[in-house]
């Protein structure tokens, strides 16, 4: 199970843009918690925090606000219309019996032995789509492929998953293989990789999200 990361709040009394750009300035982003049918809470977080937080793809977090820790689900960025800095963030209170579908990375073990012959290793998904528990929520899918020979390939359903992990793909889904040059460079051609990682959700309980002021 992925480790969790706890990330600490401040309460915000003030709303509008004048006073997200304020704290903005100061470091923090503007952000909200709501769901599981409590009060929504306007909070700021340290942006440095968040922005690492997301980079190591962190989709549930500890918000520690007000001495109390409550686990959250990220459910939206917004970014500038550059698409590099983060303006506001939302997040979902969740439980660890809650399901929730999220994307993970694919991470390739070892050296194949096909491509040591001449071998060309194409990876057609890069990230998973699973359901899982919030409890069970793991960092990556591991592949091993160091006996992958050329002409072979692993599919979804000869993966070794978590216990308490769905994956939502179909079954016959090629995930690695290794083509001999030519034909790796026609499958190169047609079947893109995924690069992008889907926001997360959660699949057992209705979404209860108030309007909230940025």
């Amino acid at each position: 199970m992925a480790e969790t990361i706890v990330l600490e709040t401040q309460a915000r009394k003030g709303s509008g843009s004048r006073e997200a750009v304020k704290l903005r300035k100061s470091g923090h982003i503007p952000a909200n918690i709501y769901g599981h049918k409590e009060a929504t809470e306007n909070v700021a977080i340290a942006k440095d925090a968040l922005i690492a937080a997301l980079r190591h793809h962190a989709f549930t977090l500890e918000l520690k606000t007000n001495g109390k820790n409550q686990s959250v689900l990220i459910q939206d960025v917004q970014y500038c219309h550059l698409g590099k800095d983060v303006m506001h963030v939302d997040f979902l209170r969740v439980s660890a019996t809650d399901k929730i579908h999220i994307t993970v990375p694919v991470e390739l073990r070892g050296i194949p032995a096909g491509a040591k012959g001449g071998g060309v290793l194409i990876q057609p998904l890069h990230n998973l789509h699973i359901e899982c528990l919030v409890s069970a929520r793991p960092d990556s899918i591991r592949v091993k492929i160091e006996d992958l020979q050329i002409g072979q390939a692993i599919h979804i359903r000869e993966l070794q998953i978590p216990e308490g992990v769905k994956v939502l793909h179909d079954a016959d889904a090629v995930v690695v293989q290794i083509k001999i040059p030519a034909a790796a460079a026609e499958v190169a051609g047609a079947v893109p990789g995924e690069g992008t990682v889907a926001e997360p959700e959660v699949i057992t309980k209705k979404k209860e999200k108030e309007e909230d002021e940025e």
